[in-house]
């Protein structure tokens, strides 16, 4: 058996190469048709504008035109062929032809053709997407209210969506977990029904919070749609006991007032720790008035607060102050006051003093020294005189003030 040498080989090898490059290039040149139609697909929601658009490299005078997914014609070059005013020109060229659709539906969704009629006839295909816009989330499960310590289960529905919709369950700003997402096809529609539930441990802390269900599709471009209701919870009161003032002082009006801190709001009883309330008192619900405290009134007050949930009761201890005691301890408190300002002004008024004097004697001493020699002049020309003496010996001289 006779094998082919090298150089053959080699040449055999090179002439495939060769027929294989051309092949692809002659594909690639294919592919780069100039006058094949270009047309891109496009996805919109529910009732937005669609524009379709096909171009072509080069022109040879063939029109362009657009069909939909049913083959009807809809635009032949700048000729509308289907009478229906959602159906737009958009643009028009020998190399491109776009069209708009408005109000898209459901039933716009499909493939739409590109075709220019040339030998032989070239088409393009766009696949148009329409996305079912979900519907605003409703809550349901807010019905009644829950006891504290209970458990509620929320259900949050969104109708209409394509693709489903995704639901998320939110506390205020806290994302919370849900129960995973039930999808329900729509008979008769490409359309989702979508549900999620939440199942809660309330506590009084939870009443009147805001539970948020929110819808999230990529066709709510504009953000998402919520839906929101607040929680409410029953619970016990826990009582606390308000005092109008801190010094309730004999002979004036006071009152107490009891805070029952329940849910639904408690009634209140109130009553005087061994003994009757005074005379002078008087229960109006959560306040206990009285009209002119007495020492008397002294002692442990109670008041009971209870609803269909519990009871709770608190304590006050009422301690009436003696306003005579209280002016003359007030009166104590002015006199030292004012005297410390009594004191602080004596020092201001001594420092004066001093500083007068003290100015007043520099100034004295600076003007004997300017007109020694002078005192005893028997004229006014001899006092010139030796006033000029004076003042040549001046630089011998050096005043002091003391």
């Amino acid at each position: 058996m006779a094998f082919p040498s090298a150089p053959s080989a080699l040449w055999s090898v090179s002439l495939l190469t060769a027929l294989f490059l051309a092949a692809v290039h002659s594909n690639v040149v294919y592919d780069e048709d100039p006058l094949q139609p270009l047309t891109s697909d496009e996805t919109v929601s529910v009732g937005g504008t669609v524009t379709l658009t096909c171009r072509v490299a080069e022109s040879d005078n063939s029109s362009l035109q657009w069909s939909n997914t049913a083959q009807q014609t809809l635009y032949f070059g700048e000729k509308r062929a289907l009478r229906d005013n959602r159906i737009q020109l958009h643009h028009s060229t020998p190399t491109e032809l776009s069209i708009t659709i408005s109000d898209v539906q459901l039933s716009d969704e499909g493939e739409y053709t590109c075709s220019i009629f040339t030998m032989p006839v070239r088409t393009a295909r766009a696949t148009v997407t329409v996305l079912g816009v979900p519907g605003k989330p409703q809550i349901t499960g807010f019905e009644n209210a829950v006891p504290e310590g209970g458990k509620i289960t929320l259900t949050c529905t969104s109708t209409g969506s394509k693709p489903p919709a995704s639901l998320r369950w939110y506390r205020g700003d806290q994302e919370l977990n849900g129960h995973p997402e039930v999808v329900e096809s729509i008979p008769d529609s490409p359309t989702y029904n979508v549900s999620r539930e939440l199942t809660l441990n309330v506590s009084r802390s939870d009443n009147n919070a805001f539970i948020t269900c929110a819808v999230h599709h990529p066709s709510l471009t504009h953000g998402e749609k919520r839906s929101e209701q607040a929680l409410r919870v029953l619970y016990s009161p826990n009582v606390d006991i308000r005092a109008e003032s801190n010094l309730p002082r004999e002979g004036e009006k006071f009152y107490l007032q009891c805070l029952g801190n329940g849910n639904p709001e408690p009634t209140y009883t109130w009553e005087k720790k061994d003994g009757e309330l005074p005379p002078l008192s008087k229960e109006d619900g959560a306040f206990l008035h009285f009209e002119m405290l007495n020492k008397s009134d002294n002692g442990i007050y109670l008041c009971h607060a209870h609803n269909s949930i519990g009871k709770s009761q608190g304590e006050y201890t009422l301690g009436v102050q003696d306003p005579t005691a209280m002016s003359t301890s007030s009166g104590v408190d002015h006199a030292v006051i004012g005297g410390v300002v009594a004191v602080i002004v004596f020092i201001l008024l001594c420092l004066l003093i001093v500083l007068g004097r003290y100015l007043i004697r520099h100034k004295g001493t600076y003007l004997t020294h300017e007109a020694k020699g002078s005192d005893d002049a028997p004229d006014a020309d001899t006092a010139i005189i030796n006033a000029e003496g004076g003042h040549s010996g001046a630089e011998d001289k050096k005043e002091y003030f003391i």
